[in-house]
């Protein structure tokens, strides 16, 4: 599986820049709903995973965890890598890393 985006190494401290505040806002929005903290968790121990495997995972039809997927694409904390039928989804380790800064700065 060619992960692209997805292998790309988490940036180490200090060379992300903190979000601005409306990005801010729109990551920790984001994350304010438990299915989608369960799933970015999910893929945060699972550095990839396809939509299917959240499916099996989760107690949710496949509509709603993909509805789940594009709030946390939107906000730019997950990116999918098209392969065939399937999505695998991974962090967005830019954007992590950001969020990071942002709060330590708090």
């Amino acid at each position: 599986m060619d992960l692209g985006a997805c292998a790309e190494p988490a940036p180490a401290a200090g060379e992300t820049e903190p979000l601005d505040d409306a990005a801010f806002a729109h990551v920790t929005k984001a994350l304010g709903n438990p299915t989608r903290v369960k799933i970015f968790r999910l893929l945060t121990e699972r550095q990839t995973c396809v939509t299917g495997e959240l499916v099996a995972e989760l107690p949710l039809a496949q509509s709603t965890i993909s509805e789940h997927l594009r709030i946390l694409r939107e906000a730019n904390l997950i990116q999918g890598e098209i392969e065939g039928p399937r999505t695998s989804y991974c962090i967005n380790q830019q954007v992590l890393a950001a969020f990071k800064r942002t709060v330590l700065m708090l």
